[in-house]
């Protein structure tokens, strides 16, 4: 007579390496999230005119302005190297984020991407 229910082949094995790998993974994703928190990343603009510090957490810390930049006749010059600076220094942290996340996760894309299941 055959078994009825329950798991077959040592599934229950593998069952709890996964879970040991989701938690190992779930710790490793903890920590590289507070790296990044703690994480500052500076871009400038107009040839070195603005800098803009953001942080890993992508709040603006810092704006530093040339004095030969301000012209009171071209703000509005002025406020597209704050832009510009400002982007720069946000897709730095999203490029350092992905790094970081992708060794964590080995490249997996989205939640399950890559899992046998």
């Amino acid at each position: 007579m055959g078994r009825r229910g329950g798991f077959q082949g040592g599934m229950p094995g593998n069952m709890n390496n996964l879970m040991k790998q989701a938690q190992r993974m779930q710790k490793q994703m903890e920590d590289a999230q507070k790296e990044l928190e703690e994480k500052e990343v500076t871009a400038s603009s107009g040839g070195g005119a603005v800098e803009v510090t953001v942080s890993g957490t992508k709040e603006v810390l810092k704006v530093k302005i040339s004095e030969d930049v301000v012209d009171p006749e071209d703000i509005e010059m002025l406020e597209d190297l704050i832009v510009a600076a400002t982007n720069e220094a946000l897709r730095k942290i999203d490029d350092i984020t992905q790094q970081s996340m992708s060794k964590v996760t080995g490249g997996l894309s989205g939640l399950g991407g890559g899992f046998p299941f």
